[in-house]
């Protein structure tokens, strides 16, 4: 005799084929689908005979109660009331008549793949919403079998169950729309991506795998039921297949089937599997998703591929929204960072670079200055903190200004020093010559604060400058957080050693520094120097006395 399970709330109600043994749970592709959050995804196990029912609880968070108490298995009579978590059912005997060999309902499609071609988003949405808002989910609006009853007449039992489970999956798809907007990196995203899946499809394995800038699909997340390391890999030629395609692939049993014969889909042993590419706005794939069955063929069904493509296409749309977020935080920390240090227009090159905000560097030829005031110490001994603070943040600013106007990188303040840098992370072939002229220019630059300081009676100023020009190591340095681009080498080394040497107004030049000026300059030839960390004296020039000269071209 068969039965029937009908909801307290009258809303439901669920056939129960004698000799079948059927999966009460909140995943969507159950046997007895209950979506209720007091129901775990395999809440319990149904069985039907002639005589009666039998529930056995598997393990579900607020267990089973029949007539009010608790049970971990237990015999069901006509009229008795079990409950699932807090939704409670009748069992009743049914007036349908018993079917001698009663299929399941996935039991009734023979094994077999499908494929089912992924709708391309609109380019002119942008957003979760968007993918929501659009028929390419593939979430009708009312199943078929509700839109065939006769205007007036309220739809069948099947009509009416197809309908509630397409009215469950959109309330579940806005759920998920509205949690995967909220994360913003992209490692938390995929494990959302990752923990609605199981929470919405009963399955053994969930994966996703990210196309890299060649194509190749590389994993990125992957769990199973427990929440572990799977100890399997996802069958590349199903993954293949979705991402060629550009369709879901939905498979009963994949090691019978020819495309997917490969020698992965037959070790792994996967029975039932589906697989959604992750197409992105503009119609490229981004990756996959997928998720597999080992312990039983036909678990899947076509409209768990609907509402897998759906889910995809959400998930998609959420990853780029990630994606773009991240690269907007990343070129404003660039920017942010490097606008102390650069031009303003240098820095928005830098900014739209996509590895300028990565930790490490390369080797570059550099030109670097160094200047520093001679005698601060004992002038700020004298003055009070805060002029020495307004004197220093005006000297500071014309001589940044100087090393900006001719294309120069400020690499930081060394107490009351200056150091600058031409040519990282962008190069010009004149570096060494923008650095001799920014130099000279600090130099004017001085002068004139000199003489406005001189005239409100204020301390006058005067410093010596290095400049070198070598390899050096130039790149950020720090954490994600905070970062600082810098150059490192014996080049900084030596221009910084020439700054401790060179007298007020004096610039002195090493050989290499020298040898790298493409513009002939009126310099002359000191005595060498002995410099701490050279094994041998160092050639040195100084800049000609009469700036307007060192300035032009020799004839």
């Amino acid at each position: 005799m068969p039965f029937q399970l009908i909801a307290a709330a009258g809303n439901q109600t669920f056939e129960l084929p004698g000799g079948v043994t059927l999966v009460l749970g909140r995943a969507l592709n159950s046997d007895i689908p209950v979506f209720d959050p007091t129901i775990s995804r395999r809440h319990a196990e149904v069985t039907s005979d002639e005589t009666g029912v039998e529930v056995r609880d598997l393990g579900a968070r607020n267990g089973i109660f029949l007539n009010g108490v608790k049970v971990e298995r237990a015999r069901l009579s006509p009229g008795d009331v079990v409950t699932f978590g807090k939704v409670a059912f009748r069992l009743r005997e049914s007036a349908r008549p018993a079917s001698p060999t009663p299929p399941s309902a996935r039991a009734q499609r023979a094994a077999a793949t499908v494929l089912r071609p992924v709708p391309m988003p609109n380019a002119s949405r942008s957003g979760v919403g968007g993918v929501l808002g659009s028929t390419a989910v593939g979430m009708p609006a009312a199943p078929a079998a509700a839109l065939r009853q006769p205007r007036g007449a309220p739809p069948d039992e099947a009509g009416y169950a197809e309908l509630l489970e397409g009215q469950q999956k959109l309330a579940l798809l806005l759920e998920v729309s509205t949690a995967l907007s909220r994360a913003i990196e992209t490692d938390a995203l995929l494990e959302k991506i990752v923990d609605f899946t199981f929470q919405i499809l009963d399955a053994d394995l969930v994966a996703v795998l990210l196309a890299d800038d060649g194509g190749e699909l590389v994993p990125k997340v992957a769990r199973d039921r427990e929440g572990g390391a799977p100890t399997r890999a996802v069958p590349r030629s199903i993954a293949r297949t979705a991402v060629e395609q550009k369709s879901g692939v939905l498979s009963d049993d994949a090691p019978q089937d020819e495309r997917f014969g490969g020698a992965s889909v037959m070790m792994q042993k996967v029975r039932s599997t589906m697989c959604a590419p992750l197409v992105g706005g503009e119609g490229a794939v981004l990756g996959v998703l997928y998720v597999d069955n080992l312990t039983t063929t036909h678990r899947f069904r076509e409209s768990d591929l609907e509402f897998l493509i759906a889910f995809a296409g959400i998930a998609a749309a959420a990853l780029e929204n990630s994606r773009y977020a991240e690269r907007i935080r990343r070129e404003a920390l660039v920017r942010s960072n490097f606008e102390r240090y650069f031009a303003p227009s240098l820095a928005a090159r830098i900014a739209e670079s996509p590895d300028a905000a990565r930790l490490g560097g390369d080797k570059r030829q550099v030109a670097v200055l160094f200047s520093d005031i001679r005698g601060f110490t004992p002038l700020s001994e004298a003055m009070r903190p805060d002029e020495i603070a307004t004197l220093l943040s005006e000297y500071f600013t014309e001589m940044v200004e100087c090393v900006f106007r001719h294309g120069g990188t400020l690499d930081k303040f060394v107490g009351d020093g200056v150091m600058a840098q031409w040519g990282a992370p962008i190069s010009a072939p004149d570096d060494a010559d923008r650095a001799l002229d920014a130099a000279l220019e600090m130099l004017e630059a001085l002068d004139a604060l000199n003489a406005r300081w001189r005239a409100a009676g204020r301390p006058e100023l005067q410093v010596g400058i290095g400049l070198s020009y070598g390899e050096v190591f130039a790149g950020n340095i720090g954490s994600e957080r905070r970062l600082e681009f810098t150059v490192i080498g014996d080049t900084v080394n030596t221009a910084a050693r020439l700054c401790a040497v060179a007298g007020g107004g004096e610039i002195l030049l090493a050989e290499p520094m020298r040898a790298a000026l493409r513009r002939r300059r009126a310099l002359a030839e000191s005595a060498p120097l002995e410099l701490k960390g050279k094994s041998r004296p160092v050639r040195v020039y100084r800049v000609s006395a009469d700036r307007a000269a060192a300035t032009a071209p020799l004839p």
